[in-house]
């Protein structure tokens, strides 16, 4: 059943129990489930499936065709190219000097910090219960295992694992580990796509 605010909302899917703001734009196709909140301002875009009890924070900014997975996070201002995909769990901080109070023991408002966001590239992927350290960009088609911990900028096709996550090989556009063929070439296994790599980044060998 959809349940609609407003005509800009008839072909969206929103559970009863989600939590959207009025002020919150959802593209055409979108499914938002149960006790999700997609807070005042935040953009989501065409296609995207936002899982059960996730979070959106305010002003953030969703591609088409992501997915955010159960009780993923998505603090301001973060955002997202088309494609992405949040797991489970997974959380994009906002704060660089988390503190509840000031120094005089105050407790913080809105204005005693300023939010800083994640940037994650088209494709891309968080796996479940990892967590993105604000400021940090994920690049495009980058994999991230699942429970790793990401504190420093990652290349477009990295596969990075760990506590601080570090990259640990390539992936390609399917998500699948590429195999060296030498000479700085890898390939991709399932679709035989082509890349190369030259100082520490790998870019797609048009065919």
């Amino acid at each position: 059943m959809t349940h609609s605010t407003d005509r800009a909302r008839d072909a969206v899917r929103i559970e009863a129990s989600a939590d959207v703001d009025p002020s919150a734009d959802l593209g055409v196709g979108t499914s938002v489930w149960h006790l999700v909140q997609i807070r005042e301002g935040a953009s989501v875009g065409r296609g995207c499936n936002i899982g059960r009890g996730a979070y959106i924070g305010p002003g953030v900014r969703i591609g088409d065709n992501c997915k955010l997975q159960n009780y993923a996070l998505v603090y301001e201002p973060a955002q997202l190219g088309n494609g992405v995909f949040i797991g489970p769990a997974a959380v994009l901080t906002n704060d660089e000097y988390p503190r509840a109070v000031t120094p005089s023991g105050a407790l913080k408002g809105a204005e005693d910090w300023t939010a800083i966001g994640v940037t994650v590239g088209e494709g891309a992927s968080i796996g479940a219960r990892a967590v993105c350290v604000a400021p940090v960009s994920i690049g495009r088609w980058a994999l991230v295992a699942a429970g790793a911990v990401v504190t420093k900028d990652v290349p477009d096709f990295a596969l990075v694992v760990g506590v601080p996550a570090r990259r640990v090989g390539w992936v390609g556009r399917a998500g699948v580990p590429l195999v060296a063929k030498g000479d700085g070439r890898f390939v991709c296994p399932r679709t035989g796509a082509e890349y190369a790599e030259a100082s520490g980044l790998l870019t797609e060998v048009e065919s």
